[in-house]
């Protein structure tokens, strides 16, 4: 059987295409990733031997170079995915064109000039919550307006990555389009979690669990890495030393052996000092040990909820909620991996620095599988 073949545009990491390609290997391929970060293309490419995969910025690339680059002609392209960063809508205007070279296109009008070119089945936008909201509203009905002039079908929601077996709370705007005459349907949900969240005041925008019976609880941060060493502050270990004490975690281990990126920050004794006192919120901590932060800073995660949303600084409690649930330290990187939902044998190109912002932005791997599947069904 012919692969249905996957363009990822914005690609980051590739952890969302890579999700995808994970709900059924032998049916999706990634042929192609773009990106313009160069660390980011490369953790793409170590993940995905199949594709074609270019570090450049997307304005300047020709629709027709692709398709020599990749083979993938006009109409046989299954799905493009992809995130425009949230700077992309800034400028965006009332649908104009999305001719292939036209250097006024924004970073959105590149992503709907490559679905305009190659006309695949599906396409696949996803972003911040915020986008729902940007300009009231405005700016979504400009997209959906864009696709439908194109000829797709369109639909949003808001998906809370919690409800598909990802030990995070995290939320994220998922548009699919589809040409007329496939179905557009957003996956059930396979895991509860009610808690707080940012969602939307159109509820029906949103994908709920309340209405779902006989679920699975939502996976916690302690489900996530319990089975990982206990190490402190600026220490580090290379091996696994317990076997893995549930699913997730035998799932994400694959059938590798030595443990990577499990590396702590060495914290100053200040800091250190802070940490002991962290609770849910920076109101544990003395006033006289810090002067100003936000709420959610210096704060420890809750062993027995999902995580907050990790940031691209989880390894440093200044900046957001990433203290260890009963230790005295940041997160490691393989730690904010596994709250992502990445596999452990899931290669990062670059430094420390590079690879914790590369965790940190990237769409859970296990939303995507989810997505994928409920989309495998429907090219059926």
């Amino acid at each position: 059987m012919e692969h249905l073949k996957i363009f990822d545009l914005f690609c980051g990491t590739g952890a969302f295409s890579k999700g995808i390609e994970n709900a059924a290997p032998t049916k999706f391929r990634v042929v192609l990733g773009i990106d313009i970060l160069k660390n980011a293309a490369e953790t793409f490419k170590l993940n995905h031997r199949h594709a074609k995969v270019v570090s450049s910025d997307i304005r300047k690339m020709k629709r027709s170079d692709i398709m020599r680059l990749t083979g993938v002609k006009r109409g046989q392209l299954d799905i493009i995915i992809g995130g425009p960063p949230c700077q992309g809508f800034s400028s965006i205007r009332p649908f104009r064109s999305t001719n292939e070279d036209d250097p006024r296109n924004s970073l959105f009008e590149e992503y709907a000039s490559f679905v305009n070119y190659f006309r695949p089945k599906y396409f696949i936008l996803e972003n911040v919550v915020g986008l729902a909201t940007h300009k009231g509203g405005n700016t979504l009905s400009i997209i959906e307006k864009c696709f439908h002039m194109l000829g797709y079908e369109v639909e949003w929601k808001i998906l809370n990555a919690a409800h598909y077996g990802v030990p995070q709370k995290r939320e994220r705007l998922i548009m699919i389009g589809a040409e007329k005459g496939i179905k557009l349907n957003f996956p059930v949900p396979t895991h509860s979690y009610n808690g707080a969240t940012i969602g939307h005041k159109n509820k029906s925008k949103m994908i709920h669990s309340i209405i779902q019976k006989n679920l699975s609880k939502s996976l916690t941060v302690i489900d996530a890495i319990g089975d990982l060493p206990e190490i402190g502050s600026g220490e580090e270990s290379n091996f696994y030393e317990k076997s893995p004490l549930n699913k997730y975690q035998l799932d994400r281990r694959k059938k590798i052996t030595d443990l990577t990126l499990h590396m702590s920050t060495k914290h100053s004794d200040k800091m250190l000092r802070i940490i002991k006192h962290a609770g849910k919120n920076i109101n544990s901590i003395p006033k006289h040990l810090i002067s100003s932060g936000f709420s959610s800073c210096y704060s420890r995660l809750d062993a027995n909820e999902p995580s907050v949303t990790i940031t691209v600084n989880f390894v440093h409690p200044a900046s957001n909620r990433c203290i260890h649930p009963y230790l005295d330290r940041a997160l490691t990187p393989r730690e904010g991996a596994r709250l992502q939902s990445f596999d452990d044998d899931f290669a990062f190109h670059g430094n420390r620095t590079d690879i914790v912002k590369q965790i940190g932005n990237a769409v859970p791997p296990l939303l995507g599988t989810a997505i994928g599947k409920e989309i495998l069904k429907s090219l059926r």
